[in-house]
């Protein structure tokens, strides 16, 4: 199941990890800043393919990212 908690808090450690700013990782989606930042505050969710995007992107799995594995591989 998806967890708007667990896909904040793991975007967020992710953009952070990485060094990542949100207006960068923003303009590389095509989003606004200012989703970004809800997405990572859990004040909203995010699209299939701005999710897919992510996944992509950090290159960890969808699963991962949205809480159903804990594993960045699978």
């Amino acid at each position: 199941m998806f967890s708007k908690e667990i896909f904040a808090a793991r975007l967020l450690a992710l953009r952070k990890e990485r060094g990542i700013a949100q207006q960068a990782l923003a303009e590389h989606l095509g989003v606004s800043f200012h989703q970004v930042s809800k997405m990572e505050t859990g004040q909203r969710g995010a699209s299939l393919e701005v999710a897919c995007a992510l996944a992509d992107y950090f290159d960890v799995s969808l699963d991962y990212l949205v809480g159903r594995s804990d594993n960045p591989e699978r």
